[in-house]
């Protein structure tokens, strides 16, 4: 594990899948199994709420294939685009806008997912998980590695 992508990788990854889980058991007494069924339904449809262990698996590979996406795409824009040497807060919020868009507005359009009506501080919390769980790691420890570099 000597790559810094795999780290952020594992970092926001279970950081994201950890609030989430959180959020949705405080918000509306969901268990951590049916966040990863739901995240499998995308690619399984109502089936995946039958499922069992493979499709809770499923579900956080999907989970980790999305926040693997992140990271690398970051990872190497990061030397190529100079406007992003500037600030890791505004890196981590980026990051975090672009997760929400591409998973809100394609991601979940094209799979078996129904959206979820427009709710802004549904947004609102959505953009603060990630911008804490995934875009500040992502933009920390790419920062951290292209400065040691």
């Amino acid at each position: 594990m000597r790559h810094p992508l795999i780290k952020m990788i594992l970092l926001a990854g279970i950081l994201d899948i950890t609030a989430a889980c959180i959020q949705a058991y405080v918000t509306r007494q969901t268990t951590p199994d049916v966040v990863l069924q739901y995240i499998a339904s995308g690619l399984l449809g109502k089936v995946a709420f039958s499922g069992g262990v493979g499709v809770l698996l499923l579900g956080l590979l999907i989970h980790f294939i999305i926040v693997s996406a992140c990271a690398i795409v970051f990872f190497l824009a990061y030397p190529a685009i100079s406007f992003l040497k500037f600030s890791i807060f505004l890196n981590a919020f980026l990051i975090a806008i672009i997760a929400w868009t591409v998973t809100t507005r394609i991601i979940i359009p094209f799979s078996k997912i129904k959206p979820a009506p427009f709710d802004m501080s549904r947004v609102l919390i959505a953009v603060a998980i990630l911008y804490v769980c995934v875009g500040m790691p992502i933009a920390v420890m790419t920062k951290r590695y292209y400065v040691k570099g």
